[in-house]
């Protein structure tokens, strides 16, 4: 029978043959994972999605806080267990992502990532002490795996890569777009606008408050993933199998809880039960739900913004949209706001991500929710569209946009909507015996007034003042 060491060296046709628990099977040469993986690479050809990196860099995280922990605890002999602690250092900072090469499709623990990563720090622990065996002195069950299951480190990888990846680029990138939106708000706050309600005219507002509502969308967003972090911040790791912790230290998940904080510099704690965090991804669906409200609501203020930049000429053109160099293919010089389009787009995708989120999350029977790397792949791609979406549209359409002033104060003067001011003056039914004289005469609304002897011009230019409109209680009946 063959040695590890025997079967570990490269073949002629640039594969190596290496043997576990199942037989013998050939591997790429210069790669570094083990029989396993192989296998599942074999069996999973199913689709493109592979997992990002930041996942990658969790699982890293997760094998490094776990040597750590078991070191700490005189679960791993010193030198084996700094091999190990390298190594996944080593995938920690994705350095090795080409030797991650399995689908999201596969087994619904993640198992097969799990090992795939149990592999590869395996080899380059070995590598490390001088070994040619990819199996010994350092196995990937025995060792990299020690007091763990695939049931409780795939998921707390992936509580580790949600937190980070709101934490560090969903958060930060939405406080930029906060920013612009709220920097605007103030620099348009005395510009004088009409409003709709329904599509249709309504009464007047600033184009401050318009922006102001947009930043606080944001802005609320922002809260609703913050209220959703510290579910995630709990770990299940310790749970191993099923939850009980079998063959794993009775220590060992607060040992890995606090090497885990120091590690990301993140406060995460042992899960207060295991159960919960291996069987229900409850946690996950709270986060996707926040980001998919988030879209909901940058899916207005993109709209609205393509809304209010329609034209130039025969659109609302109240707000000049940014040229970006893209043009039509056919109509020359055409404008298109396509930051807004593909902003609208990642909402899209995020709501539709949230779907599959929700789904998969339903799928928790017994002890093990089975739908794991579907759910950290839609979760993620979601934050990470978002984030850059964010960026995107503050940087290139918020920042650079322009209010028309000149169409503004037009679509203003001629607003039939004005004629509410006079409401408690004159009562409803003349204000709309007024507004239906004005447009079925094409004149001013004080014209229609003085015709019909309701308001004399004086009275109308002292009571119909749109900037004052726009802060009740400056304009009360009886008033000046």
């Amino acid at each position: 029978m063959r040695t590890h060491a025997d079967t570990a060296q490269a073949s002629a046709s640039g594969t190596r043959t290496e043997t576990d628990s199942l037989g013998t099977i050939d591997i790429p040469a210069d790669r570094l994972w083990g029989p396993q993986t192989e296998r599942a690479r074999r069996l999973f050809r199913i689709g493109t999605e592979r997992f990002p990196p930041l996942l990658i860099h969790a699982v890293g995280l997760q094998k490094q806080a776990a040597a750590e922990a078991n070191r700490d605890l005189g679960e791993l002999p010193t030198d084996i267990a700094a091999a190990i602690i390298d190594a996944a250092a080593a995938i920690a900072a994705n350095r090795h992502d080409e030797d991650f090469p399995l689908p999201v499709w596969q087994t619904g623990s993640g198992t097969q990532t799990n090992m795939n990563a149990n592999e590869v720090i395996a080899h380059l622990a070995n590598r490390a002490l001088g070994s040619a065996d990819t199996r010994a002195p350092v196995h990937p069950n025995d060792h990299v795996n020690r007091g763990q299951s695939s049931n409780d480190s795939f998921p707390t990888a992936m509580h580790v890569a949600a937190v980070e990846a709101v934490e560090r680029e969903l958060i930060p990138a939405l406080e930029v777009l906060r920013d612009s939106l709220a920097r605007r708000a103030l620099e348009w706050v005395h510009i004088v606008k009409i409003g709709r309600t329904h599509m249709m005219d309504a009464v007047p507002i600033t184009l401050g408050q318009e922006a102001a509502a947009w930043a606080r969308q944001v802005e609320l967003g922002i809260a609703r993933l913050r209220d959703a972090i510290p579910r995630l911040m709990a770990l299940p790791q310790g749970g191993t199998a099923a939850g009980t912790g079998l063959n794993s230290h009775p220590g060992f998940a607060r040992a890995f809880a606090t090497r885990m904080a120091d590690l990301t510099g993140l406060p995460f704690t042992a899960s207060d039960n295991p159960f919960e965090g291996m069987g229900a991804h409850d946690a996950f669906v709270e986060l996707s739900g926040a980001m998919n409200t988030l879209a909901v609501s940058l899916n207005k203020v993109g709209n609205d913004i393509r809304l209010l930049g329609s034209g130039p000429r025969a659109g609302l053109s109240e707000l000049v949209i940014p040229a970006d160099g893209l043009s039509s293919s056919i109509m020359p010089g055409k404008t298109n706001p396509t930051q807004a389009e593909a902003l609208t787009m990642v909402a899209a995708q995020v709501m539709g991500n949230h779907a599959t989120v929700t789904i998969a999350g339903a799928q928790g029977h017994l002890q093990l929710n089975v739908f794991k790397p579907v759910i950290i792949q839609a979760v993620l791609q979601s934050a990470r569209l978002l984030a850059d979406a964010s960026r995107s549209f503050a940087a290139h359409m918020v920042d650079r946009l322009e209010p028309n002033l000149p169409r503004i104060a037009d679509s203003l003067a001629k607003s039939l909507m004005l004629v509410t001011a006079l409401n408690p003056r004159i009562g409803y039914d003349k204000a709309v015996a007024i507004a239906k004289l004005a447009l079925a005469e094409d004149i001013t609304l004080k014209d229609a007034a003085s015709r019909l002897g309701h308001v004399a011009p004086e009275d109308f230019d002292r009571w119909v003042r749109p900037e004052e409109m726009v802060r009740p209680g400056m304009a009360l009946p009886g008033g000046g």
